[in-house]
């Protein structure tokens, strides 16, 4: 197969569209409306460290079956107990986490 300049200027193309849309990706969180507030998690930055987990006053945040950054699972939350009290967000050390109270 003859390598060309077009060729060459597709792939680049079709390389950079696939990180800008990566990139987009790892921005949208994943929200759960719980009775006081919104909680967010922002999967490609969560690497699974379950310290959200550990700290979690009233155990409602878990491991889920999908995957967040680094290929490792990410955790969510049963927006049914959640409190809103923000210790997950205090103690996420990547910022993967948001809560808002209303």
């Amino acid at each position: 197969m003859k390598i060309t300049k077009e060729n060459k200027r597709e792939e680049k193309q079709s390389y950079q569209q696939t990180i800008e849309s990566r990139n987009r990706n790892e921005l949208e969180g994943v929200v759960h409306k719980t009775a006081r507030g919104m909680w967010t998690i922002f999967p490609g930055l969560c690497k699974g460290c379950g310290l959200c987990i550990e700290k979690c006053p009233v155990g409602v945040i878990g491991w889920s079956s999908e995957l967040g950054a680094y290929g490792t699972n990410r955790v969510e939350v049963n927006e049914d107990g959640c409190v809103t009290c923000k210790i997950c967000s205090l103690y996420c050390p990547d910022a993967a986490i948001s809560v808002v109270r209303i």
